[in-house]
């Protein structure tokens, strides 16, 4: 059974989604406000630094967020094969309308754009752009013409859209409706940009449980189960945004809690592990750093019974399949090094990588894999906008300052 989970108590919410008894992503809010990735300040600009071709600006909200400069192009500069220095379109004292596009982490603030795009159900509205596009995930020729034919009736205004994943067989009314609404919002933030104190938030992302029920909920979902009567009806009236039959899905349970659900405990250790184990005795490391995440396979007791070729080819097309899972599950972003061990045929290589590509396309959050280096790692990239779930669950140690070892003297 597939459903959806929310579990709120003592002002911690986390959210999760589980497919066929397993847990495939889990994510937490403590003190929603705090959550920023989504949201649309008015900010001021306190520095300019052009060794770095970026700006801070002041948003009100703790450290200063971080706007490089191809995300502070004005629209009309974006698509010219021009140089753009940051100090020719923003100045210090200046006051900016910003999007947080990633959470603040460490010591970094948050990374932001002027770029605003607003998200829907069935599409996303794109005004710093004029282009009509597609989700890759929607393959139907006849499908995409028909979405194309769509955008190009309904755009307004020069302003661009993209169709998500879930537009797919949509009636037109529909996204017609929603893009209308989508506009009319983008509209309301542009005359009250110039009337609102400064730094001041003017738009709020909708908070995560309400997120993941438009973003994940569809006919594969059997039905979504909370435990908070006030989130209950909340989500009953985002009935008319979602689906008609969102009620019938609808389960409030007081009794639910995700500590004595064996399958969702279960799912978040393995995923809080650095050693996850492969059902043939191999296993594969993960090691999350500020930089990038490095993913390691070994056989580790699986010994195969063919040929060492076999044994290997094995492992991999396993942790192949485990590596998406876990890059899923803990929601990990930015630069993912994958280290296979070493094959050597071009066939078994191509196996190997089908199967991982395979596993990420389950991914609502897309990863692309870009190539494989002459020492035969494999590079990959996610979006980043959230914290690891790492970063939410577990708790750097006082005494190694998170490095796992301590000091022999």
């Amino acid at each position: 059974m597939n459903y959806i989970f929310i579990d709120s108590k003592d002002d911690i919410e986390k959210v999760g989604i589980v497919e066929e008894g397993q847990l495939v992503e889990i994510y937490t809010n403590e003190e929603d406000n705090r959550k920023q990735a989504g949201n649309i300040y008015r900010g001021k600009v306190v520095n300019v630094l052009q060794g770095m071709e970026a700006a801070f600006v002041d948003i009100g909200k703790g450290k200063n967020a971080y706007l490089y400069v191809k995300d502070a192009m004005p629209k009309d500069l974006m698509y010219r094969n021009i140089e753009i220095k940051i100090d020719d379109i923003i100045k210090c004292g200046e006051d900016v309308i910003v999007q947080v596009l990633k959470e603040s982490s460490g010591n970094k603030g948050p990374k932001v754009t002027t770029h605003i795009t607003l998200p829907g159900r069935f599409l996303v509205l794109n005004p710093f752009s004029n282009k009509i596009n597609i989700s890759r995930k929607i393959n139907d020729i006849e499908e995409i013409e028909r979405l194309k034919e769509i955008g190009i009736e309904m755009q307004r205004e020069d302003m661009g859209l993209i169709f998500r994943t879930k537009a797919s067989g949509v009636e037109k009314e529909l996204l017609l409706d929603e893009y209308n609404m989508l506009v009319n919002i983008y509209k309301k933030i542009e005359r009250e940009k110039n009337f609102l104190p400064c730094p001041k938030l003017i738009y709020k992302e909708m908070d995560l449980a309400h997120q993941i029920v438009r973003d994940a909920f569809s006919d594969k979902i059997h039905k979504i189960i909370i435990n908070d009567k006030d989130k209950y009806n909340s989500l009953l009236g985002f009935q008319d945004i979602i689906s008609p039959n969102l009620n019938e899905k609808l389960f409030y349970d007081t009794d639910f809690d995700i500590s004595f659900q064996e399958n969702i405990q279960k799912g978040i250790q393995t995923a809080l592990e650095r050693k996850v184990a492969l059902k043939s005795g191999g296993y594969i490391v993960i090691d999350e750093t500020e930089a990038l995440t490095a993913i390691d396979v070994n056989t580790g007791k699986f010994i195969g019974s063919k040929s060492l070729e076999d044994t290997v080819v094995k492992t991999n097309l396993e942790a192949a399949e485990e590596i998406s899972k876990q890059i899923r599950l803990r929601d990990i972003g930015g630069i993912i090094i994958i280290d296979f061990i070493d094959m050597k045929a071009k066939d078994d290589i191509k196996l190997v990588l089908d199967k991982l590509e395979k596993g990420l396309s389950l991914d609502r959050n897309k990863a692309n894999i870009i190539d494989i280096t002459k020492l035969g790692l494999v590079e990959l990239t996610r979006k980043k906008v959230r914290n690891s779930l790492g970063t939410n669950f577990i708790k750097k140690c006082p005494y190694c300052n998170g490095k796992g070892k301590i000091l022999g003297l």
